[in-house]
């Protein structure tokens, strides 16, 4: 039962308590990046390593989301909440007393599993602590706040490394745990779903993270050991045997992790497909900005975190905006716009090469590229939300964060080999302008690709009722995982008639 209304003391207590949450699991996510040249330099780390620093954390993330929305459906949303929020302090702990760049993975991972844990007790509380006619006001302002966190994260990293070093970029999450745990069990109130089956699909999870594990290990190490390495070879042909798997026990499973049934909407797979390509465009080029600006045109680390604050800006100026646009014209527009704006922003970022200054190499890029984010991430998760019945809600919102995720994992695995980036090639000015350029061009064709593939998607999508496409409504008992955040979004939460 709903217990919190708007406006009150308590409705704002769970408002932050939400977005604290949240808010640090994002900004974890990119702050990372911009202390990479200070890691690999103290670590002593090959680019190999950096990769999986950064795929460490993605890997286990994307893989147990889904299940970790069901156990706060079935063990309670604010308990879950908790759990994820100290889980994922201490594993930041020990990142940030990590030795060797082993450990610091090993650790990424545990952090990976409490992100996991935390992601989806944030959208489930508010959807379970507001009333219905109030939802949309509470999860606009935690989207709108939270997702900020993302876009600030290189900020507050260079920031935190100039001020000391690289390891308290992960030790900041300590007191924001500590802070969120104590307003969590002071403010929250505890809900769960009784309809929930009592066994979450544990089987179906662990296959799909040996999928994705498996995939990943190939591509990260095939340039060092060789495609013919054993490593290489068992990981390559059992992670692609384990996701298929996967695909199979969803449609054997009582009580599947993804209900096959989503995927008859032509709208839910393109949605996904849009976000699949254009994150994994996104998550290259965040890494690789942040590397180009430190190691070839030496700007210190808060110097390239206050680089991409444009971006920021114009998500804070416009998102809210363009998510009313897309509810009242359809998103299909901002859909196709978004990503080709991104596209051509991307390209732009060519000029960010030696001699050029930051008012004609980057922001010129930076501002185009940002508003193509602002136009497309405002609908693309609506428009997925909108082309599930609403009872599907929570897990079509948690597959489009996991194939968010996996779109960075995997493009963070492939793309720098590809460019030519591969052992300590990253510290020399001139290979990484080199592999800079490439991998920019790739990432604008992935990003124009998104554009390309929401021509078909539904323009009605965002419209009030159940979507025209849906085939089928879920039986009675058929088990979902609670809501999971995707990417930052202004969304309007659909009503029942």
């Amino acid at each position: 039962m709903s217990t919190v209304v708007w406006g009150t003391p308590q409705a704002r207590a769970v408002l932050a308590t939400t977005i604290l949450g949240s808010g640090m699991a994002m900004l974890d996510g990119t702050i990372v990046n911009v202390a990479l040249p200070a890691i690999g330099d103290e670590l002593g780390a090959s680019v190999a390593g950096l990769q999986w620093i950064l795929d460490g954390y993605l890997l286990s993330l994307a893989a147990l989301i889904l299940v970790a929305g069901s156990l706060g459906d079935i063990f309670g949303r604010r308990r879950m909440f908790v759990i994820g929020t100290v889980w994922f302090g201490l594993a930041s702990l020990l990142c940030g007393l990590a030795p060797t760049t082993t450990l610091l993975v090993l650790a990424r991972v545990l952090q990976g599993i409490g992100g996991a844990l935390l992601a989806p007790g944030a959208l489930a509380i508010l959807q379970s602590a507001f009333p219905r006619d109030q939802r949309a006001r509470a999860i606009g302002a935690w989207s709108g706040l939270s997702g900020v966190a993302t876009a600030i994260g290189p900020l507050v990293g260079g920031l935190l490394i100039q001020a000391g070093s690289w390891r308290l970029a992960f030790l900041i999450n300590l007191p924001m745990a500590a802070a969120c745990v104590w307003m969590a069990l002071r403010h929250v109130p505890e809900s769960s779903d009784p309809e929930a089956a009592r066994r979450p699909d544990v089987l179906s999870a662990v296959v799909g993270a040996l999928g994705l594990a498996g995939v990943t290990a190939a591509l990260v190490e095939a340039p060092g050991l060789g495609v013919t390495h054993p490593l290489v070879l068992v990981g390559g042909i059992g992670g692609l045997a384990a996701m298929i798997a996967f695909c199979v026990l969803q449609t054997r499973r009582r009580v599947p992790l993804v209900p096959p049934s989503l995927f008859a909407s032509r709208t839910f797979v393109l949605s996904n497909a849009l976000t699949l390509v254009v994150y994994a465009a996104l998550g290259s080029i965040m890494v690789l900005l942040v590397l180009q600006l430190q190691v070839w045109l030496r700007y210190s680390p808060t110097a390239a975190g206050l680089a991409s604050l444009p971006i920021t800006v114009l998500m804070l100026v416009l998102s809210a905006r363009s998510g009313k646009l897309a509810q009242r014209v359809g998103p299909r527009l901002q859909l196709v716009a978004g990503p080709l704006l991104i596209a051509a922003g991307t390209l732009m970022l060519t000029l960010a090469v030696p001699g050029a200054s930051y008012l004609t190499g980057v922001l010129p890029g930076l501002l185009v590229f940002g508003l193509g984010l602002a136009a497309m991430v405002a609908p693309v998760t609506a428009t997925v939300l909108a082309a599930a019945p609403d009872r599907f809600a929570g897990v079509a919102s948690g597959v489009n964060n996991a194939v968010a995720r996996t779109g960075t994992l995997l493009a963070v695995a492939v793309l720098p080999p590809a460019v030519g980036l591969t052992g300590d090639a990253y510290t020399d000015p001139a290979a990484m302008t080199a592999a800079w350029q490439v991998a920019l061009v790739v990432c604008a064709v992935l990003t124009a690709l998104g554009g390309v593939l929401a021509l078909g998607i539904d323009n009605s999508a965002l419209g009030t009722g159940e979507p025209a496409e849906v085939a089928e409504q879920p039986r009675p008992g058929e088990c979902l995982a609670c809501g999971v955040e995707g990417p930052p979004t202004h969304i309007r939460a659909r009503m029942n008639k």
